[in-house]
C-alpha cells in the first residue's frame, strides 16, 4: 500500500512539475501571472447569505504540523492513540442535529463536510499536493485540482488517505497495517451571467477501514511493553463506508432583498462490524472475553447496518446593511437496516434481516438578525412537528457576545435500538433538553496580543449516556457543567506565545467525563530563516490533560461509554517542529512526543488503548497554479 502510495506522489509530483515548467506564464516584467491572488476560493453558506467573500487559498504554515489540523475538525478529541482511529470531542458540544439521526459519529472527523466545502473561482488550474509521513507508519495524503471550466463555472475533485500502523502486539510494526481510510469529494460552482442564479453541487465519499484491538489485556495495560502486549481482539475489524451527494441552489426574485433556495441532499452510511475468532475462556467454551454475550454465533461476528437518509429544504432569504432573514420547510426521510449473521445449524449459516420502519419528518425554521456597525441581535430556530426543536438568542456589542439556546431533541436510532450479536435492546426514552448560556470576549490588546474568553453554563434534563455495561441509559437527575476556555497569543518581536486553556467543572454532571483542565501551549520563533532564505517557524508545542475517568470504547456499537476503574493519568505530549514556506512549497519537520522516553514509558489516551510513542514526522503541501 505504502509503496504503491509514493508511487503514485511521486507521479503526480513529476506531471505538476512538468506542467509548471512548460506552460508557467511570465508578463514582461518577469513576475508570473498566476499566484495565490488569482485563486480565489468561497462558501455556499457566504453567498446564500449574500456574503460573496471570495477569499484567497490558505498557503499559511501556521499549525501545518499540528495533528489537529490534518483533519477536517480541529477540535481537541479523545481517540484510540493512533492516527485516524475513532474518536469524541473532550470537550463539551452543544447537540445540533434534531429529529432522525443514526447516531453512530466516531469517524465524523475524518470525513469531507458536503455543507463546508471550499469552492473555487481560478484564473488557471489550481493543484495542490499534501502528504504527511510519520516513523511509526502514521500516514496523510490529500491530492486536489480544480479548475474553471468557464469565467463562470469552476469544478474539483479532491482524493484523501488516512493510513497507520498497529503499534500493539506486533514484533515489525512496518508490517501491520492498523487503519486505511479513502475519502473523495467531486464538487462544481455555476453562477450566472447575470449573477442572479447560483448552483453549488458535490458528492462525497469514505471507505473507512479500522483493526479492532479492543485495547491491551487488563493484567498487561501496566506494563508499557506496547509492542507485545496481548490485546483483547485479534481477528475483529470495522469497516465504514459513506456516500452523500449534495446541491444547494438559489436565485435572486429581487436582488439580495429576496432569494429564493432549496437543497438537496441523499446519504448513506452503512457500518460492517467483523470479528472471525470471538475471544473465549481456555476450556470454557462458552465463557466470553471482552463481549458481555452471543446471541447468534459463539464462533463469528458479522453485524451490519445500513441507514439512509433523503433532505430537501426549501425556503426564502434576504439580506441588506442593516439586517438579514431565513425561512424554510424541510423534509427528511429516514431507513435503518439491521443485518445480523446467525448460525442456525452446525455446519450452515444465515442472514437474518430486521429492518426499522421508515421515518418521515417535517420541519421549519428560520433566522433573523438586527445589524448596526459593532452591534448585532440575531434570534434562530427549527422545529420538528409535535417534536424536537433548537432555538437560540445572540447579541454582540463590540468584543462582548452573549449567547443562550435550548435543544430539545428526540434519541437517536442506535439509542432507541441495537441488534447485533452482542448487544440487543429495544429502548423508549424520552426527549432530552439541554440548555446552554454562553459569554465570549475577544478582542485585540494592542498591537502584540489577542485574547479571546468564554464561559459557559449547560443544563441538561433527561441526559442520555452509555454506561458502563456499554448500553443506552437515561437519567432523570439533572446534569450541570460549567466551563470557562481562555486563548491568548502574545507577540515579543519574532517570538510568539500562545495557549489555549480549558476548565471544566463536572462535580453536578456524575455521567459527563471530561478532564477539568486541558492546556495547548505553542512557543515559537517566526521569521527567515537560514540567512532569508526562507520563511518559517521553529518552536515547541505542550499539550495535557488533567487526570479524570475518560469513557472506554465498545467497538461492536461504535460508541464510548461510561467507566469507572481506569483513570487516564496527566500526560504531557511534547513537540518539537520547524516549518518552512518556500515559494509554493510548505514543508514541516517534526519530533512528537518527545518526553515519552524520559518521564513515563507509555501514557493512554482511551482506557487500555495507550497512545503514540515518540516519532519522526515529515509533511509538505505542493501548490501548483497553472
Amino acid at each position: 500500500m505504502k509503496s504503491k502510495l509514493l508511487t503514485v506522489i511521486w507521479l503526480l509530483v513529476g506531471l505538476a512539475g512538468a506542467a509548471q515548467a512548460q506552460s508557467q506564464i511570465i508578463d514582461d516584467t518577469t513576475k508570473a501571472l498566476y499566484s495565490p491572488k488569482t485563486t480565489l476560493q468561497l462558501y455556499e453558506n457566504d453567498v446564500l447569505e449574500g456574503r460573496y467573500l471570495l477569499q484567497r487559498i490558505d498557503t499559511s504554515i501556521n499549525n501545518m504540523q499540528n495533528e489537529r489540523f490534518w483533519y477536517q475538525d480541529t477540535a481537541h478529541y479523545q481517540h484510540l492513540g493512533n492516527v485516524g482511529t475513532a474518536s469524541k470531542p473532550i470537550l463539551f458540544r452543544m447537540p445540533n442535529k434534531i429529529g432522525a439521526r443514526l447516531g453512530k459519529n466516531v469517524f465524523d472527523r475524518y470525513v469531507y463536510d458536503p455543507h463546508r466545502i471550499n469552492y473555487y473561482d481560478t484564473r488557471s488550474p489550481y493543484s495542490h499536493i499534501y502528504y504527511i509521513q510519520g516513523q511509526r507508519g502514521e500516514q496523510v495524503f490529500e491530492a486536489t485540482h480544480a479548475r474553471n471550466i468557464t469565467p463562470r463555472w469552476n469544478a474539483g475533485v479532491a482524493y484523501q488517505i488516512i493510513s497507520g500502523n498497529r503499534q500493539l502486539g506486533v514484533s515489525n510494526l512496518r508490517r501491520d497495517g492498523y487503519l486505511s481510510s479513502q475519502g473523495v469529494k467531486v464538487f462544481t460552482h455555476y453562477r450566472s451571467e447575470d449573477e442572479k442564479y447560483h448552483l453549488f453541487a458535490n458528492f462525497t465519499h469514505l471507505n473507512h477501514e479500522q483493526i479492532e484491538i479492543g485495547g491491551i489485556a487488563p493484567d498487561e495495560a501496566n506494563r508499557f511493553l506496547f509492542e507485545q502486549a496481548a490485546t483483547n481482539l485479534e481477528q475483529a475489524s470495522t469497516r465504514e463506508l459513506r456516500n452523500n451527494y449534495h446541491l444547494l441552489h438559489m436565485y435572486k426574485l429581487a436582488g439580495e432583498d429576496l432569494k429564493l433556495f432549496h437543497s438537496f441532499d441523499w446519504g448513506s452510511q452503512g457500518d460492517i462490524f467483523q470479528d472471525d475468532a470471538i475471544p473465549r475462556q481456555a476450556n470454557e467454551e462458552r465463557t466470553l472475553i471482552f463481549y458481555p454475550t452471543a446471541y447468534s454465533s459463539l464462533n463469528r461476528t458479522d453485524d451490519r447496518t445500513a441507514y439512509r437518509e433523503l433532505e430537501n429544504v426549501a425556503g426564502v432569504t434576504g439580506n441588506n446593511k442593516i439586517s438579514f432573514y431565513k425561512a424554510y420547510a424541510k423534509f427528511r426521510n429516514s431507513k435503518l437496516d439491521y443485518r445480523v449473521l446467525s448460525t442456525t445449524k452446525e455446519d450452515s449459516t444465515e442472514f437474518y434481516d430486521e429492518i426499522s420502519n421508515s421515518l418521515n419528518q417535517l420541519f421549519v425554521g428560520g433566522e433573523f438578525r438586527l445589524m448596526y456597525r459593532q452591534a448585532l441581535l440575531s434570534f434562530d430556530g427549527e422545529f420538528q412537528m409535535t417534536n424536537d426543536y433548537k432555538v437560540g438568542a445572540t447579541a454582540r456589542l463590540g468584543p462582548l457576545q452573549g449567547r443562550v439556546s435550548r435543544v430539545l431533541r428526540s434519541p437517536s436510532l442506535v439509542e432507541q435500538r441495537m441488534i447485533s450479536n452482542h448487544f440487543k435492546w429495544d429502548r423508549d426514552f424520552n426527549n432530552s433538553v439541554t440548555d446552554r448560556l454562553e459569554a465570549t470576549f475577544a478582542s485585540k490588546l494592542g498591537e502584540r496580543q489577542y485574547v479571546r474568553l468564554t464561559g459557559n453554563y449547560n443544563h441538561i434534563k433527561r441526559h442520555i449516556y452509555f454506561g458502563e455495561n456499554a448500553e443506552p441509559l437515561q437519567t432523570q437527575d439533572n446534569q450541570q457543567v460549567f466551563g470557562a476556555e481562555l486563548q491568548h497569543h502574545i507577540r515579543f518581536g519574532k517570538i510568539h506565545f500562545e495557549n489555549f486553556i480549558a476548565y471544566t467543572n463536572t462535580s453536578e454532571a456524575p455521567f459527563i467525563r471530561i478532564p477539568e483542565w486541558l492546556f495547548d501551549s505553542k512557543l515559537y520563533f517566526e521569521g527567515a530563516l537560514f540567512r532569508r532564505a526562507l520563511i518559517g517557524q521553529f518552536g515547541v508545542q505542550v499539550y495535557t490533560p488533567t487526570a479524570y475517568t475518560a469513557d472506554s470504547y465498545m467497538p461492536v456499537t461504535q460508541q464510548f461509554h461510561l467507566q469507572n476503574d481506569f483513570t487516564i493519568e496527566p500526560y504531557p505530549i511534547a513537540d518539537v517542529f520547524i516549518t518552512a514556506d518556500i515559494k509554493s512549497l510548505n514543508v514541516f519537520l517534526k519530533m512528537s512526543n518527545i518526553v515519552s522516553d524520559l518521564t513515563a514509558p507509555g501514557y493512554f489516551t482511551t482506557p487500555y488503548y495507550p497512545g503514540m510513542q515518540t516519532s519522526f514526522v515529515f509533511g509538505i503541501k505542493w501548490m501548483f497554479f497553472d
